[in-house]
């Protein structure tokens, strides 16, 4: 062979392909090739065509660390402006949800930040957030908008967004949340700000390729169904996809809605009904399952993730990054509490957030380890699968490739004999 074919062949790993018949689809003793950003082959190292130096410019060995697809976070509000920090401390010191609205918090308090940032300003501060998320794993990221409720502001946002992906060289996918509140000038115009929306923002941002999805938040203190159908008309004929906020507050039958338009997903589902849940399975909608503002609001009632899994119904799992509801920075954490809050299994956690999230986004050129898919993989300080799910907290991660570039390395973690 006068010209290596490959460009990088890991060796001596184990792989977590999320394809195929066997749990988690394992492969021990296995290797893994990628050339010109795609897989290029994988399989157990002792069927590989040639010997390793034949095959490959750059080889290298991992003694048996486990490489997982890159994780991919469907459901961010990654950018925004100022935090709520002072809330949590006013809400666990006594101080009501309503009280602390009426005194300009809330919402309104990281839209009029947000609004008041130059997109330098709301730039410099997101770029650390998807930084701390990029280092724990995630190679794809969604990004929503709905903290400007204008179109100079909500522009601001959609347009940080693509600049974090070309920064980090990674993919992000940005999504339209117009409908996510009704801003204080539109307080006493309700429908004329869904016109604004639907009229004038939406294909405004559409013409100028910063929208790649379109959602809302459908719900009691949000949006009704009227409104939001509104809004996915506009979005079909502008063929853009369709995600929503649905059941998590009350059953207005969002996912239903979602689903009827062969929606790519709906989120949060804590009040989730049966019917709902039929409705997704036969349009192939995920469900977008957010621990972290489960956990953030104290919540008690569960989404019927039983009823998801008789029907078939795909689960994600992400972060729900955002100042006030969710203030989280791990997805590797969310899967996690996908476990200990929601009873899914690490298997299903870890498909949450690859092979599912990924079909959340409509994309299927990643989320599993298979040839021809985009070289975006994890290599990590683990030997097990279940053993991302299993450490709350700290940073497992030992390299990360997005499109076969290499991202960031860390050394890998010595391991302790100690018992506790």
């Amino acid at each position: 062979m006068s010209e290596p074919r490959w460009n990088h062949l890991l060796l001596n790993a184990t792989l977590a392909t999320f394809a195929g018949d066997e749990p988690y689809g394992l492969i021990e003793q296995a290797a893994i090739a990628m050339h010109h950003g795609r897989i290029a082959w994988l399989g157990r190292m002792d069927v590989l065509p040639a010997a390793p130096d034949q095959l490959a410019d750059t080889v290298e060995s991992l003694d048996g660390a486990l490489i997982t697809p890159g994780l991919v976070d469907c459901h961010t509000h990654l950018v925004f402006a100022g935090d709520r920090a002072n809330e949590f401390d006013l809400r666990l010191n006594g101080v009501s949800y309503e009280e602390i609205a009426r005194a300009g918090g809330g919402i309104a308090a990281t839209v009029n930040a947000t609004r008041n940032a130059s997109e330098d300003a709301l730039y410099a501060q997101a770029l650390p957030r998807a930084r701390t998320l990029l280092a724990d794993g995630v190679t794809t990221l969604e990004i929503k908008s709905g903290y400007g409720l204008a179109l100079d502001s909500e522009r601001r946002m959609l347009r940080v967004a693509r600049r974090i992906g070309r920064e980090l060289g990674i993919q992000v996918r940005t999504t339209f949340l117009g409908l996510h509140a009704i801003p204080p000038e539109y307080a006493d115009r309700r429908a004329d700000y869904v016109t604004l929306v639907c009229d004038e923002m939406l294909p405004a941002l559409a013409a100028e390729g910063l929208v790649d999805a379109v959602d809302a938040f459908c719900e009691n203190i949000g949006f009704n169904r009227d409104e939001t159908r509104r809004l996915f008309d506009r979005a079909r004929e502008l063929d853009l996809p369709l995600k929503l906020h649905a059941e998590q507050l009350s059953d207005l039958d969002g996912a239903a809605l979602v689903a009827e338009y062969d929606g790519l997903s709906a989120d949060h589902l804590e009040h989730l009904s049966e019917s709902g849940v039929k409705a997704m399975a036969v349009a192939g909608t995920v469900a977008v399952l957010l621990p972290g503002a489960f956990y953030a609001l104290r919540e008690t009632k569960l989404p019927p993730i039983n009823l998801l899994r008789a029907h078939g119904v795909p689960l994600a799992i992400a972060t729900d990054c955002n100042p006030g509801t969710s203030p989280m920075l791990s997805l590797r954490l969310a899967a996690g509490m996908g476990c200990t809050l929601f009873r899914l299994t690490p298997e299903e956690a870890l498909r949450g957030v690859t092979v599912n999230a990924a079909r959340a986004l409509g994309l299927t050129d990643r989320g599993t380890l298979a040839v021809g898919q985009r070289a975006d993989l994890v290599v990590w300080n683990a030997r097990r699968p279940a053993e991302l799910c299993y450490w709350i907290g700290g940073s497992l991660a030992q390299r990360i490739y997005a499109g076969g570039e290499f991202l960031s390395r860390r050394k890998p973690a010595r391991r302790s004999a100690s018992a506790s």
